[in-house]
């Protein structure tokens, strides 16, 4: 398995503002090469916003075509969410696109009553994992991370961990950072795996404020890297320092 190039791009997000948000995207990863696997806030093109005129279906997305269009020109994977309408539901859509143009959708499964995302949003109902260049990946969004029932890893059938990585995307704000960084490095731990973290930063149309804090952390806890600046984070993950972990400590096949 190769070494996965990450970049974690947190900026702050213009609220409802499509086009703002696509040009901060392009200008922050202008000349940025060597990236594999990039991601972006929750909601990306938008903010967090309860507002369904954002909305957009699988077949007519502007926000899905400039992914797809960032992800060839970058010859990398993105993982991030927007505001998508499916058969009369509106659902906070993680997608994970590649450079082939292929996309696998990810609906958030646990919706942030305090913000009023439950009376909106459909809740998903599957976990998702998928394969990148041989890495297993967990898809997780923001509120997700306060359930750790929703991240479990195990030992499938073939004797090994079902997934190598948990992705999460968020709009988390400051106030409650401490709360971000505590279960981001609990996840990891107890699911012996990887976490990447993207959050945004800066102040949104409700007042709240963001401090990034997109990190990645390895599987025994240890952050490796971490940001509060608007940019990109960029890291390389390494499959045998997981590998050593597991066998050195084989808590997994205990569940």
């Amino acid at each position: 398995m190769q070494d996965l190039s990450i970049g974690l791009l947190q900026f702050d997000q213009s609220w409802e503002n499509k086009t703002i948000n696509f040009h901060k995207i392009h200008s922050f990863l202008k000349d940025k090469k060597e990236i594999d696997l990039l991601l972006l806030p929750e909601m990306f093109h938008t903010g967090f916003t309860m507002n369904i005129e954002m909305t957009e279906t699988m077949v007519c997305s502007e926000g899905i075509n400039f992914l797809k269009d960032l992800s060839k020109e970058k010859q990398c994977a993105i993982f991030t969410s927007l505001i998508i309408e499916d058969k009369g539901h509106f659902y906070n859509r993680g997608v994970f696109i590649q450079p082939d143009e292929q996309v696998i959708i990810y609906d958030k499964r646990k919706t942030f009553g305090l913000a009023g995302e439950d009376q909106i949003f459909k809740r998903g109902k599957t976990q998702k994992i998928i394969e990148y260049k041989g890495w297993k990946l967990n898809l997780q969004i923001c509120y997700d991370l306060r359930f750790p029932e929703l991240s479990e890893n195990k030992i499938n059938e073939q004797g090994t961990p079902i997934y190598d990585a948990s992705l999460f995307i968020a709009n988390w704000p400051e106030k409650r950072s401490n709360h971000w960084k505590t279960l981001l490095i609990a996840r990891a731990i107890e699911n012996q795996s990887y976490v990447l973290a993207c959050n945004r930063v800066g102040k949104d149309a409700n007042n709240l404020s963001y401090s990034g804090d997109s990190c990645v952390i390895d599987a025994l806890g240890n952050v490796l890297s971490s940001s509060k600046a608007e940019g990109l984070v960029q890291f390389k993950i390494k499959k045998e320092p997981l590998l050593e972990i597991r066998k050195n400590l084989p808590f997994l096949k205990d569940k």
